[in-house]
């Protein structure tokens, strides 16, 4: 068979099953198809195709050492929990922004809801099971489970919120990292998802989006800061996983039922979303407020909601709402500073550094774009309009910049993986075409955004 070429006619009654048979023996031959033959297929092999066999075997190699991956005990049990305490600690730097953002709209809110919401997925799991609603488990490898897994969380949060002494927002104490509230509201969550996430995906949706609402409540009340609300999470998420391992270890296949829960991904899936946005702002550009004063920003913050709904697995519409602030300094170009803010120690050369936050309200819609990548993963691009409200803000000095508002542009880039059938992360970099904070300035600020949206898949 080396070196040369052999030629197998299949008739046209037979083709089909032919073609089958030899692709299966042989694996590794160039198919030849004639125009001219209409009654025949004829097979070639050379030798060259040994290499390409090979090829195609490495391939196909690699594609199931990362499918036994992605599918193995350990990626299932630490997939979702450990990126947001991963999350935590990339945006810890970032937790005076993010907090500026609260203090800004929400400075004095103050609700208890979050003592009572960390709690509610727990009832609901337990209310179902007195309601003879099948679960996953028996009531006592239910209860032993759910045990295991609050000891593991409780012994995690409170040996972190003792070792770290990270100071409250609020300075009550030095107990803020990580926040035990979201971790038991992700917890809660989490049990319910095992227990009864095979009966709907809106279970597991509904009890997830309660347990966010608990961490955005903590970080509303002035208790935490985003990092710890995020840590959280991802510690409760994970304290279910191993106490749950950990019971099945034990119990075996005492008292479970096993539900079908194959996730089946397509490339050609639609990439519909709706999630939290959290992103860093990144400074591009400065323009002049008035003749004497310049305006530039150093970094900030930015908090929303973004979605989409595609027709089709490349092309959707959607939108994004946000609120976003923004640390500023101001420039004399006189190089002129009052003495209060000298010795304020503000002063830097000829600029100085506001207390107060460059503040935006942002609405925008219109086409996203997305391609698929792999089953999982998606690369995306977005073209928007919309519109944006800046505040009143007032600078040292006495100078004052009434509010304005005006249309703005967007676009940026986007990598989405679904970590579940119905949850995903996306990782996106948005630039924002904006029109001035001063209604005396033509000039258009140009900025970025960095950061990630967790939400759900439709």
């Amino acid at each position: 068979m080396e070196g040369c070429s052999s030629k197998i006619q299949i008739s046209s009654i037979g083709r089909k099953k032919g073609l089958m048979i030899l692709w299966i023996i042989s694996g590794w031959g160039v198919l030849h198809i004639s125009a001219q033959e209409t009654n025949a297929i004829e097979w070639q092999v050379d030798s060259s195709s040994v290499e390409n066999l090979k090829v195609v075997k490495n391939e196909k190699s690699a594609d199931i050492e990362k499918q036994n991956f992605t599918s193995s005990k350990l990626y299932q049990m630490t997939f979702v929990g450990t990126p947001l305490i991963v999350t935590g600690m990339i945006v810890k730097g970032e937790d005076t922004h993010f907090r500026s953002l609260r203090n800004d709209y929400m400075q004095q809110f103050h609700r208890p809801f979050d003592n009572y919401t960390q709690f509610l997925p727990a009832a609901v799991m337990l209310g179902m099971k007195v309601a003879g609603v099948e679960s996953r488990s028996s009531w006592g490898r239910m209860l032993a489970s759910d045990a295991f897994s609050a000891a593991i969380m409780g012994a995690v949060v409170n040996t972190m919120k003792t070792t770290t002494h990270v100071m409250r927002p609020d300075g009550s104490n030095d107990h803020s990292f990580p926040s035990g509230h979201t971790a038991t509201a992700f917890m809660t969550a989490t049990m319910l998802t095992k227990e009864y996430g095979h009966l709907s995906p809106w279970i597991g949706i509904g009890s997830y989006t309660i347990a966010s609402g608990t961490g955005l409540m903590r970080m509303a009340n002035n208790k935490h800061w985003l990092s710890d609300v995020l840590t959280g999470a991802g510690i409760g998420i994970l304290s279910v996983e191993f106490g749950y391992y950990i019971a099945d270890l034990l119990f075996k296949d005492k008292g479970v039922r096993h539900f079908s829960q194959n996730e089946i991904f397509s490339r050609l899936d639609k990439p519909s979303f709706l999630g939290l946005y959290l992103g860093v702002n990144i400074p591009l550009s400065h323009y002049d407020i008035s003749e004497n004063l310049g305006f530039r920003t150093s970094s900030g913050s930015s908090v929303g909601v973004e979605g989409a709904l595609f027709l089709n697995p490349y092309l959707g519409i959607g939108g994004r709402f946000t609120v976003s602030n923004t640390h500023i300094i101001t420039s004399d170009k006189n190089g002129s500073v009052s003495s209060q803010e000298a010795m304020d120690g503000k002063k830097m050369g000829g600029e100085v550094a506001e207390h107060e936050t460059f503040d935006a309200i942002m609405a925008m819609a219109g086409p996203y774009f997305s391609y698929p990548i792999t089953s999982r993963w998606n690369i995306g691009s977005k073209l928007l309009t919309g519109y944006i409200a800046y505040p009143r803000l007032s600078l040292s000095g006495g100078t004052v910049i009434p509010k304005n508002s005006g249309v703005c542009f967007g676009s940026g880039i986007s990598f989405s993986y679904k970590a579940k059938k119905n949850y995903g992360v996306r990782f996106f970099l948005d630039y924002n075409l904006q029109p001035s904070h001063s209604k005396k300035s033509g000039e258009w600020m140009n900025t970025l955004a960095a950061g990630t949206t967790f939400g759900v898949n439709f």
